[in-house]
């Protein structure tokens, strides 16, 4: 058995428009928080640098200035447009944070201004910047995440070429969700203003700034490309799933990796949960009963611990698969003696549905329609089930938590939900949910209904949540993961090996 020897000199640095605990909107808030904290933990210089917005709490965080008044260059040709726009740089632990008042301190959020592009252009360069005046740490890595940040390795090789102090170090573009890559629908980009991404980055204040396909920069300009699970990187060189992107990430094949994303065991614990009424672990599951009780009162529902709970947990967009519950939903409710929980919010036509179906069956579904931090942990830790019909998912985290919690995961063969779920047969001593392949109403349905049957014998239900809940998900296999595609993407930009 090879041992894992840790190099403690690799020095990485994350970029990124948001980190937990300071910001954070969804899953790669989440991420930033974890892969960091898990390289530390092997003995890797692991830090993260994101804006300084508005809703960071700095009586809370007290944030150290490093470097005050750093200009960062617009590229500014017009009179009256600044050439320079002033930031600091602020530093809580292994976390930096770029200060700049007009672009995030007077923002409340993180995303959603018209002028998104220009906040992330001033990111990435800000990040330069700074490096190249920074005498006291260098990164040997620089991981750009998502669209926010894929200016960076584009400035790097061009703007930033024959900077001498940055000259050495190497990138990765980590694609958390192919779907988002600009300010703009890249669905529907006239010939006029597509991006080919060999054009120079022009000014923060050129209208053209916002036609640019970050995502696609990004993957052209990056040494090495990771997305968050193996199945993920495979799909998006297809045409179905490429997003317009597939014949750049098959050019770029040899450089494109798959590490699936984890989980903080430290947190996501049902054993040490503050938000249940009964802690419990592998060894004593039958706990959950407890908390399933709770799960029903709190949602208004006939108390029984024998009835088929079904919970969702999800952002309600297209992304997430429901549109497959419009025609089969009912049918399932009439023919199944099954409840249905809904905690989530998004677009108002699964909002719209799921609350009419609450409404025709008070008796068997209830849906909490906002977003909530306390109730997903309720519904992981009391629900026998969860369903994530995904019509693709790059990594998601819901199908690992609920495993971790003992829900049985109902799921469709996608990205990290192929790598992460294994589907279970009559008579099997594996599995660890119910997987269908086809993005159909009727596949979906036979799942759950194979869920159901599986449900009414309880030895083997006790079997399966065994089963799911002894999985390793934690963040130390994945950090191990990207160690070696950071040494890879060193080599590459040493010319060790081919990009």
């Amino acid at each position: 058995m090879k041992i894992f020897k840790a190099k403690p000199n690799l020095k990485i640095l994350f970029v990124a428009s948001e980190a937990a605990p300071f910001s954070k909107a969804g899953g790669l808030g989440e991420v930033m928080f974890a892969l960091p904290k898990a390289l530390a933990a092997l003995g890797y210089d692991a830090r993260v640098m994101i804006p300084r917005y508005a809703g960071i709490n700095q009586d809370k965080f007290f944030l150290k200035m490093l470097s005050e008044g750093l200009m960062v260059p617009t590229d500014a040709q017009e009179n009256r447009q600044p050439r320079h726009l002033q930031c600091n740089i602020k530093q809580y632990e292994n976390v930096y944070f770029l200060e700049n008042r007009e672009y995030y301190e007077q923002r409340a959020n993180i995303y959603g201004y018209a002028d998104d592009t220009v906040r992330w252009a001033l990111l990435s360069r800000g990040v330069l910047e700074f490096l190249n005046q920074n005498r006291e740490w260098m990164p040997d890595i620089i991981v750009s995440s998502d669209w926010q940040a894929a200016f960076l390795p584009n400035y790097l090789k061009t703007t930033y070429k024959d900077y001498a102090r940055l000259s050495g170090i190497a990138t990765v573009f980590s694609i958390h969700n192919l779907y988002y890559q600009g300010m703009f629908d890249h669905k529907f980009v006239s010939e006029m203003d597509y991006d080919a991404g060999q054009a120079q980055i022009p000014s923060f204040f050129d209208t053209r700034l916002l036609k640019l396909n970050m995502m696609r920069r990004g993957i052209m300009y990056a040494d090495v490309i990771n997305t968050v699970s193996p199945t993920y990187a495979k799909e998006i060189m297809t045409l179905d799933y490429g997003e317009s992107l597939d014949g750049l990430l098959r050019e770029r094949r040899s450089v494109v990796y798959g590490i699936l994303n984890g989980i903080d065991y430290d947190t996501v614990n049902p054993k040490t949960d503050p938000h249940l009424p009964a802690n419990y672990d592998v060894s004593s599951a039958k706990l959950r009963i407890q908390n399933k009780l709770e799960l029903q009162k709190c949602f208004g529902l006939q108390e029984d611990s024998k009835k088929f709970v079904v919970g969702i947990v999800s952002r309600l967009d297209e992304q997430k698969g429901f549109d497959l519950l419009f025609d089969s939903l009912e049918a399932l409710l009439h023919e199944l003696d099954m409840q249905l929980v809904v905690v989530g919010s998004g677009d108002a036509k699964y909002m719209s549905f799921f609350g009419e179906i609450a409404k025709k069956f008070p008796e068997r579904v209830a849906a909490h329609l906002s977003f909530d931090t306390v109730l997903p942990h309720l519904v992981f830790g009391g629900a026998d089930a969860v369903l994530i019909p995904s019509k693709f998912e790059p990594s998601g985290l819901t199908q690992m938590e609920a495993m971790r919690y003992g829900a049985i995961p109902i799921a469709r063969r996608t990205g990290g939900l192929a790598d992460t779920v294994e589907d279970y047969g009559p008579g099997d001593e594996a599995g660890t949910g119910f997987v269908f392949e086809r993005f159909s109403s009727q596949a979906l349905s036979i799942a759950l209904v194979r869920a159901y049957e599986t449900y009414r014998h309880p030895s083997l239900w006790n079997n399966f949540q065994r089963r799911a809940m002894s999985k390793d998900f934690s963040w130390e296999h994945s950090a191990k993961e990207y160690i070696k595609l950071f040494e890879k993407a060193i080599d590459i930009k040493k010319g060790n090996v081919l990009g």
